[in-house]
């Protein structure tokens, strides 16, 4: 752990840092950050040396369709991409999250769930350890919860869609909502669907519980949209303000009064409205939903760069405000059990031995006399032979009070709360500190002090630069910027064809560069296989450079 990321992660975060550049070279300078931070949890022995933070988080623009079964998330995903994609029905069709991903190809494909679980570029990877925890042995059934399918639908580039099975009255309910969890973490935008055939909140409940109830606390609650879908079915009784009515008192009830709420159907799917008013009058509604639905859409490639800054930081204070405290607290528990079990064993081993030599009758009142140990000591060497025999018994002694103690505290641990990824890499790295070369009278946990604290300032200091690089990319609120003359000549030619003309953005500025913190300036020679001569490597690129490669990303 020690030793930082193995060839392998370093290879692959390598290929990731490639493809963002091309993309976006912000992103590139992201990604050493998270390997700065991956230094330091490989010091406190949070991630194994196959793991990096910067792979525990989707780097394209991620949308997330759930909802209940037969909701028409599914045919939604259709007309959207304008693809027939998914499979679609009246009853539950799909039992698998699907993620969906451009690709160049003509020709649509399904690829395993294995795709998905390898390849850190995506979501779900390793995702077979989470559900590990979650259903002992389900972990080597990534395939039966995952799939990747790809289209060359130009609505996909840059941009990722998962599509979810309902999970009301799911067989695989527990290991489907933790799917669910980790993909409303990872997401920029939630799509929430709802059946409008079943408003009432018994057809409902999980969802209801699941996707509003405990989403409302939730401090990007604003990506959430709750759609009620499939609309039409009420033009038949021309009660669509009922079922409105309905469907929003069900979420009501779970807290949820305020929010961004639509009301939609498919047009390819729709049922039929001979009454003409009543058609455009549905029509209206469910044109003006969809376009601002697909308006929110197209605006998350801006909100992923914001979203991965947001997961640097929060990572970051994780560690510092939570995981540290929390092994501080581990470790004086695991003192002061060592030290009482420790103080038990030498108790019952003087007993023991004093028993002994009273039982032989090396004692004459409180005087000891043992003829034949005193012959056994007679030379100096036989001494401290005998005083090293003595230490080294009291030293192993120590060392399984050690280790019964630390076993203990994991296996509360483990029963005590519910298993989660997270609660693994504490006790990983609470194990990492009660090794035998680290002292149970140590304070702080191994690989945090100094030199801990200035790599997290300098991560806080990463990602607030991050932050105004791109406020500085998408508002000017003095109004001081002037646009580039490109920018001004292609606004006038798109005026004079269409009223809705849109104006370019300026060119980004480059990314200002911090000095390199002390104790991590090395050679790259004597760093050619560390992740160290990466960052080393990867800051010469020029200013000129940059700004070359973010003027191409520019709309």
């Amino acid at each position: 752990m020690f030793f930082g990321a193995d060839r392998q992660t370093r290879k692959r975060l390598s290929r990731l840092q490639s493809h963002l550049k091309r993309e976006n070279p912000l992103l590139t300078d992201m990604v050493r950050s998270f390997r700065r931070l991956d230094k330091l949890g490989y010091r406190l022995g949070l991630l194994r040396r196959d793991q990096s933070y910067a792979m525990m988080i989707p780097w394209w623009p991620l949308i997330s369709i759930l909802g209940t079964f037969s909701a028409g998330k599914s045919s939604f995903i259709n007309h959207y991409l304008q693809a027939d994609l998914q499979d679609t029905g009246n009853q539950a069709v799909d039992d698998k999250f699907t993620v969906v991903c451009y690709s160049h190809e003509g020709e649509q494909r399904v690829l395993p769930g294995i795709a998905l679980d390898a390849d850190p570029r995506f979501p779900f990877y390793q995702m077979s350890e989470e559900l590990e925890l979650v259903a002992p042995g389900q972990g080597s059934r990534i395939d039966a919860y995952l799939q990747l399918k790809t289209c060359a639908a130009e609505k996909l580039r840059g941009t990722i869609l998962i599509d979810s099975p309902g999970f009301d009255a799911d067989a695989q309910r527990d290991s489907t909502l933790r799917i669910t969890d980790y993909i409303i973490d990872l997401s920029d935008l939630v799509l929430v669907f709802f059946d409008a055939r079943h408003p009432e909140p018994g057809a409902m409940r999980d969802t209801l519980k699941h996707l509003v109830g405990d989403t409302i606390s939730r401090s990007d609650s604003s990506k959430f949209l709750y759609i009620l879908n499939q609309i039409d079915v009420t033009a038949r009784e021309d009660n669509p303000e009922a079922v409105v009515g309905a469907w929003q008192r069900a979420i009501a009830q779970q807290g949820l009064t305020a929010g961004k709420f639509f009301s939609i159907y498919n047009p390819d799917v729709a049922i039929p409205i001979e009454d003409e008013a009543l058609r455009e009058r549905y029509e209206s509604k469910r044109d003006q939903d969809l376009e601002l639905i697909h308006d929110r859409m197209q605006q998350v490639s801006v909100e992923r760069s914001y979203r991965i800054i947001d997961a640097l930081e929060k990572t970051a204070r994780e560690i510092e405000e939570q995981t540290v405290p929390r092994l501080i607290e581990l470790k004086r528990k695991w003192e002061r059990a060592t030290l009482w079990r420790a103080g038990v064993i030498y108790t019952l081993l003087f007993g023991a031995t004093l028993g002994a030599t009273i039982w032989a009758g090396y004692w004459n009142g409180l005087s000891f006399n043992a003829p034949r140990l005193s012959s056994l000591l007679d030379s100096t060497l036989s001494q401290y032979i005998g005083l090293i025999s003595v230490l080294l018994l009291l030293f192993g002694l120590f060392h399984v009070a050690r280790r019964s103690a630390a076993k203990k505290i994991v296996s509360q641990m483990r029963k005590g709360q519910e298993a989660t990824i997270e609660k693994e890499r504490l006790i990983r790295a609470f194990v990492w500190n009660t090794r035998f070369w680290n002292s149970i009278f140590r304070p702080q946990p191994a690989g945090w002090g100094a030199l801990a604290r200035r790599r997290l300032k300098r991560v806080y200091a990463d990602a607030d630069r991050f932050i105004q690089i791109l406020n500085d990319r998408y508002a000017d609120p003095s109004g001081g910027k002037t646009k580039p003359p490109v920018a001004e000549k292609a606004e006038a030619s798109a005026a004079s064809q269409s009223s809705q003309a849109s104006a370019l953005e300026p060119e980004p500025e480059p990314l200002p560069e911090s000095p390199p913190e002390p104790g991590e300036q090395r050679s790259e020679a004597a760093t050619a296989e560390t992740d160290t001569e990466q960052d080393v490597a990867d800051s010469k690129t020029s200013d000129l450079e940059r700004e070359k490669d973010g003027a191409r990303q520019v709309h």
